[in-house]
């Protein structure tokens, strides 16, 4: 789609959706450089990383606050050991000003401790002296790997009472999360959704990430997702480059209208080339 060809309501919800984004960073060593290339201020999600453990995901959270950027870190719950470890975390992120998480339940495969699902954790949060103002949960437009439909519709009934807002993984197809965003709102899902888009990714960087972390979180990431075949075939047909401007003009037009509050940029720790197509589309 040209320019020339796009409506005046799509030039305008690319601008609502890009103006002030969620960026996603996973707690590398890279990770105080790339926050350089982000806006004062920015809103930054920290994911929990299998090779890192909780525990670099708080630390950077801490930083990273201290420095002024509005700060959301993943609280895994499977990487949470008991009670007595979510108290310490709530405590040290309310700590730095911290008022928004995000609650997954987690890559791992068996639990360090006693919480193996974000519904469990959300309920002894729930309990606990500590509150956050904003509690975001998952959200899967295009399906999960291991969950079927009823046990992810079931599961985010389980969990809505206790969030504010549904961040949803990777999808490449617009009109995939649209049809989702009307399937939970007819089972009574109101809370606003902030759609998770791939940022510009480079095919050849994303696996220099892969081999510097080992296993390969990103590639982990991507596997889990129904949605990696869509990508392949996105790096394929743009020789190696993948920028997500189908997506946000698909969603741009609908936002508004379907509770979409915002997009959740997963960077892969690849920041300078998204903030360079983002500040080209918002010059459009």
């Amino acid at each position: 789609m040209t320019l020339g060809s796009r409506s005046s309501t799509t030039v305008t919800g690319v601008t609502d959706l890009l103006s002030d984004p969620r960026f996603e960073l996973m707690p590398f060593e890279s990770f105080e450089e790339q926050i350089e290339y982000l806006p004062e201020g920015a809103q930054i999600a920290i994911t929990a990383s299998p090779t890192k453990g909780l525990e670099a995901t708080i630390v950077w959270a801490e930083k990273a606050a201290k420095q002024g950027y509005e700060v959301i870190p993943h609280i895994a719950a499977r990487y949470v050991r008991d009670k007595a470890h979510l108290e310490e975390i709530a405590q040290r992120l309310t700590a730095v000003g911290i008022t928004d998480i995000f609650v997954p339940g987690g890559d791992r495969e068996e639990p360090v401790g006693e919480f193996d699902s974000a519904y469990a954790l959300l309920s002894a949060l729930d309990e606990s002296e500590y509150s956050f103002e904003e509690v975001g949960i998952t959200g899967y437009p295009e399906g999960h790997a291991f969950l079927d439909k009823q046990t992810l519709a079931e599961t985010m009934e389980m969990k809505e009472p206790y969030a504010t807002y549904i961040v949803t993984q990777l999808c490449y197809d617009p009109e995939a999360v649209l049809r989702w965003i009307e399937t939970i709102r007819e089972r009574g899902v109101e809370l606003p959704v902030e759609v998770g888009i791939p940022g510009v990714m480079k095919y050849q960087r994303l696996l220099n990430i892969s081999q510097k972390v080992g296993v390969g979180d990103s590639v982990r990431f991507l596997r889990k997702t129904t949605g990696v075949v869509g990508f392949v075939r996105q790096l394929v047909g743009s020789r190696g480059k993948y920028a997500p401007d189908t997506l946000v003009d698909g969603l741009a037009p609908q936002a508004a209208d379907y509770g979409i509050r915002g997009i959740h940029i997963y960077t892969f720790n690849q920041v300078p080339d998204i903030e360079s197509w983002r500040d080209e589309r918002l010059l459009e």
